[in-house]
């Protein structure tokens, strides 16, 4: 396979840079820097293989396993036969957690919420969930995901990077390698992680880690407060003139470490540093959220004035990708509900449905919906039966890798249309089942790229984040 960008491999050998850098035309190669287009630019232009639906994207990340039964995927029998025995015929002697792999018995657990049809399309969407039900003619939900994970650590990291093994390039920082910035003051990709969550299951930074890519194209996490980016910020008695002045001889020893041993990882440092010092402007200002309008803050709701929260990572999230940012994953914890489901997901809906349907209002408005996708799911989903005790006004689910549903919007995507279907249990894939390499290769296929092309050479083997499965999925597409 040809390889679509140059691989570290390639980045280690001698070349022209190199030569030019090492000989008296030095100073040369530094004039010419000036003639050519800039990096991000060229970047741009070369990445796609397509025309692209989706300039960005912004997935909200749902960490612990949303219940595909009180959101996305009705199941009218599970209320019919409520606390009866899962049958062996729908189970089929799959897999269960060491959780309730233990129990004596599956008992069905119908859903406590209530489904409605919305828009012209007719979509049903749960109780807790109406203001996303609101927007059902601009979403595409896919009620037959599955993966290979059942439990969080290798299923979150398997959604992040395409591999259940940490230390994969993450999907962002797959984006930015293969499609660059779309903004030089910005990082092309950045974390938001909500602060009003409940933190049940641990994120780790290697979850928008760069891998074994340039560590460049790493995900940059904003955080909540006055200083979104840790040690942006000058030293007291530092002046932006004496921080420049440090850069630009920091850049001089790295000139002369790099053409000793043709480390890509110098450039990498290097373009960090400088990043860091635009961002002491570009940051501030695009965290203020005080300029955005009296409606546009109340479309999101009240917790959009709390640092962090779901509320104002979704609306800041928005102001990113109008400063062009490529790819924003916005995680929000909490989702793990093996008991108290029914407090523990209207709680989790509370914080999320207003924002996440507002994110799309606000995008449409704008005009920039049609060219970015909004992407809505976890890392797996929840069991059709009960795990543990069940009474009368609660109960709890257990991991399901098996099926669960997701939603998308924006950026090419089929709005008002629903992909897949689950057995009358939601317990297996009744019809067009979705892999999560197919995920990435629709997300991909969106942005402009082959998935199969965009690849990086790494000790012999040329790897992708789809590895060396995924098909695109085209009757999700607009």
């Amino acid at each position: 396979m040809t390889p679509f960008l140059p691989s570290y491999d390639d980045l280690m050998r001698p070349t022209r840079r190199h030569f030019l850098g090492t000989s008296a035309l030095g100073m040369g190669a530094l004039a010419l820097r000036h003639l050519v287009p800039d990096a991000s630019a060229a970047g741009q232009a070369a990445g796609t293989h397509f025309p692209a639906k989706a300039k960005r994207v912004i997935y909200l990340f749902q960490a612990g396993g949303p219940s595909q039964f009180e959101t996305l995927d009705p199941k009218p029998l599970l209320r019919e036969r409520h606390g009866q025995d899962l049958p062996d015929s729908v189970r089929k002697g799959q897999r269960l957690t060491g959780m309730s792999g233990n129990q004596s018995r599956l008992p069905l657990a119908g859903s406590f919420t209530e489904f409605k049809k919305y828009g012209r399309s007719g979509i049903e969407y749960s109780d807790i969930m109406a203001e996303t039900g609101a927007m059902a003619d601009d979403i595409c939900v896919i009620r037959s995901m599955h993966t290979e994970a059942i439990n969080h650590d290798p299923g979150i990291t398997f959604f992040c990077s395409g591999s259940q093994i940490a230390g994969r390039p993450s999907m962002g920082a797959w984006a930015s390698y293969g499609l660059g910035s779309m903004n030089e003051n910005l990082p092309a990709f950045i974390v938001l992680v909500s602060q009003d969550a409940t933190k049940d299951q641990p994120l780790y930074s290697r979850l928008w880690g760069s891998g074994f890519l340039p560590s460049e194209h790493q995900g940059v996490q904003f955080k909540a407060g006055k200083e979104p980016v840790l040690y942006l910020t000058n030293p007291e008695g530092v002046s932006p003139h004496a921080r420049r002045g440090m850069l630009d001889a920091l850049g001089k020893l790295n000139g002369v470490q790099r053409a000793n041993e043709l480390d890509p990882e110098v450039d990498a440092r290097l373009a960090q540093a400088e990043m860091a010092y635009r961002m002491q402007t570009s940051v501030p200002e695009v965290t203020d959220l005080s300029g955005e309008s009296k409606e546009t803050l109340e479309m999101y709701g009240e917790s959009v004035n709390q640092p962090g929260s779901f509320a104002a990572n979704c609306l800041l999230a928005r102001r990113l990708i109008e400063k062009g940012v490529r790819f924003v994953n916005l995680f929000h914890q909490g989702w793990d509900n093996h008991g108290g489901l029914p407090g523990g997901i209207r709680r989790q809906c509370k914080q999320t449905d207003k924002p996440a349907a507002a994110l799309i209002k606000d995008l449409k408005r704008r005009g920039l919906l049609e060219d970015t996708l909004v992407v809505w799911g976890g890392e797996f989903g929840r069991t059709a039966y009960c795990q543990g005790k069940m009474t009368k006004d609660s109960y709890g689910r257990d991991h399901h890798p098996r099926c669960f549903s997701m939603w998308m919007a924006g950026g090419g995507v089929r709005g008002g249309h629903v992909h897949g279907a689950t057995d009358d249990f939601g317990y297996n894939i009744a019809a067009d089942g979705v892999h999560v390499h197919d995920l990435h290769a629709t997300m991909l296929h969106l942005m402009g790229v082959n998935h199969e092309r965009l690849t990086f050479k790494f000790q012999g083997r040329y790897y992708r984040l789809t590895d060396v499965h995924g098909h695109v999925v085209k009757p999700v597409l607009a």
